[in-house]
């Protein structure tokens, strides 16, 4: 068989709970008592998907090895189980509520973090058909523009939000629901007690979502745009005044300084202790220069109410942002790139399931996994570990997977089945 590494991901949702807690939430929409269990046929789904599908018809690789993966629902019945959740909000609250509860029972084996930093940002998702609110974006092309939020410290999605092409980048409201979710997603009890960043590029900054933050009592990073006032400010900075910007490792960076504005600048109308911090740095050779650089340098901003003395600290932090775009594009390549349905409420549910399958791929590597395997992107980890042939052999009732043993990751596959055996599963 092949796709030997896959059944990992399948047995790591059952071990954390959520393929349980999936089905009871959707049992309402199990009709026939010998039917598909609803709940299951959206872990399959998301096990597809984190296996590196990208339609429903993708479901078949799972389904024709029923030796690794168990009874799996055809493509029909996987398809009227998106159908009707889509037709319910409350359906679709409830694989979110299922998603948190696996992720309350990774953070109890994996541990709590103290803090926690939410990534928002969007991107754009092209559609080659006429599809529901698919509509033409700013840079000239044609479908979604949906807004994601993902845990920076552990690599998770936290939620995300569907929208059209023509969404605009700064609207609030879209950030804050987008925020809501992902709070949704923290563990009760432990949302009072972490430490809550939320960083977002400049279309972050408005103040509606600041405000927000401030109300839920977390701290904020935004991109600020270089308005006129700003520019002013930052050539009247002393020469002093300059300290040396921060590598991502804590070493000084050879190109880049930093300088706090927040005296400079009007910051009344934003929440309470904002500040305004600039990065200046060398543009790398060839690069074009625009009208609005000085004398050779290129100028960054971002606001937030972040105490920290050191503003070297607080603008690398703010530049570690830039791993979002990492968790994007291992999205794209888990389901992400293509939203196969017609209907818009459909491809919400889509949406969703790439979040879980992200997820999975996240928790698999989190519990099981060593090394570069344990950072590994999708494609990667599909190519060495997930995607193996092997040889599965049952004597007396008992199967025995069996891996070549000259592959070069088969150590590693075969540590993470045994490591797995050893987590406590799921109770309640």
């Amino acid at each position: 068989m092949s796709h030997a590494g896959s059944a990992l991901l399948a047995q790591v949702a059952d071990t954390l709970g959520l393929t349980k807690a999936l089905s009871l939430r959707l049992a309402a929409l199990k009709q026939r008592r010998r039917g598909h269990d609803p709940g299951r046929v959206i872990r399959d789904l998301a096990v597809m998907l984190a296996d590196g599908g990208e339609c429903v018809a993708d479901l078949g690789a799972v389904r024709d090895q029923p030796a690794l993966f168990g009874p799996v629902a055809s493509d029909s019945t996987a398809f009227r189980v998106i159908d009707r959740v889509a037709a319910d909000a409350a359906l679709l609250d409830a694989v979110r509520a299922a998603h948190a509860t696996a992720r309350a029972r990774f953070w109890k084996l994996r541990g709590v973090p103290e803090r926690l930093t939410i990534d928002v940002d969007a991107t754009l998702i092209s559609a080659h058909s006429e599809k529901q609110q698919a509509a033409g974006n700013y840079k000239g092309g044609y479908g979604f523009h949906p807004l994601h939020a993902y845990a920076d410290e552990t690599r998770e999605a936290l939620g995300a939000l569907l929208r059209p092409g023509n969404a605009g980048a700064n609207t609030a409201a879209d950030h804050i629901t987008v925020l809501d979710r992902a709070l949704g997603q923290i563990p009760a009890e432990h949302v009072e007690q972490i430490e809550i960043l939320v960083r977002a590029d400049s279309a972050g900054a408005t103040h509606a979502l600041l405000d927000h933050c401030r109300e839920a009592d977390m701290r904020f990073s935004v991109g600020y745009e270089l308005t006129e006032p700003v520019r002013a400010a930052i050539l009247q900075i002393p020469a002093e005044a300059w300290a040396t910007a921060l590598a991502q490792d804590g070493t000084e960076r050879h190109n880049g300084e930093v300088a706090e504005i927040t005296d400079r600048v009007e910051l009344s109308s934003w929440p309470g202790n904002s500040r305004v911090i600039v990065r200046r740095e060398r543009p790398h050779p060839g690069a074009q220069l625009s009208f609005t650089d000085h004398d050779g340098y290129r100028f960054q901003a971002i606001l937030t109410d972040q105490p920290d003395p050191d503003i070297a600290i607080l603008e690398c932090r703010h530049r570690q942002r830039a791993h979002v775009e990492d968790r994007i594009r291992d999205d794209k390549d888990t389901g992400l790139a293509k939203f196969p349905f017609q209907a818009f409420a459909l491809n919400q549910v889509w949406l969703e399931l790439v979040l879980l399958a992200h997820d999975l791929i996240v928790w698999t590597q989190a519990l099981l996994l060593d090394g570069a395997l344990a950072h590994a992107e999708p494609k990667r980890l599909r190519y060495r570990l997930l995607h193996v042939a092997a040889r599965l052999a049952f004597h007396g009732r008992r199967g025995t997977l069996r891996v070549q043993h000259d592959w070069p990751w088969a150590a590693e596959l075969l540590a993470a089945f045994h490591k797995l055996k050893t987590l406590p599963a799921a109770s309640g």
